[in-house]
């Protein structure tokens, strides 16, 4: 019985099941990303590009046996996906407001003022 009760207090640990729900809506989110750069923004923009250049099936370029072509397509679609997360960042960012910083307690020459006033005051009221 010890081992399943410590079995059930990990896998029931609220930072197991976070993470667990964080990992889901991670793939989630990259199967819209992925989604957007293949059947979004390289129909629109890629596929001209690539066709203006003479090189509209680039995963097929090879040399001696060597792929390079998958290696430039590969690095095309990581620019791709780097550049619409950027791009959801930072709207993302401009939507949630910045919570501002808690302003910092009183200098050392503030505090000493302060506390010159309250003996002043307290002077007064004798």
């Amino acid at each position: 019985m010890g081992f399943v009760k410590e079995f059930r207090d990990f896998a029931f640990k609220g930072n197991v099941l976070d993470l667990a729900v964080g990992v889901i809506i991670g793939g989630a989110f990259g199967k819209i990303v992925s989604s957007l750069v293949e059947d979004v923004i390289t129909p629109l923009l890629l596929n001209p590009a690539l066709k203006a250049a003479g090189a509209e099936n680039i995963s097929k370029l090879s040399w001696n046996g060597v792929t390079y072509g998958n290696f430039i397509s590969a690095v095309i679609s990581f620019l791709c996906i780097a550049m619409v997360l950027f791009w959801i960042i930072k709207g993302a960012n401009k939507i949630v407001k910045r919570e501002e910083a808690a302003p910092a307690g009183p200098t050392a020459d503030q505090q000493l003022l302060t506390e010159i006033r309250d003996l002043l005051k307290s002077k007064n009221n004798i």
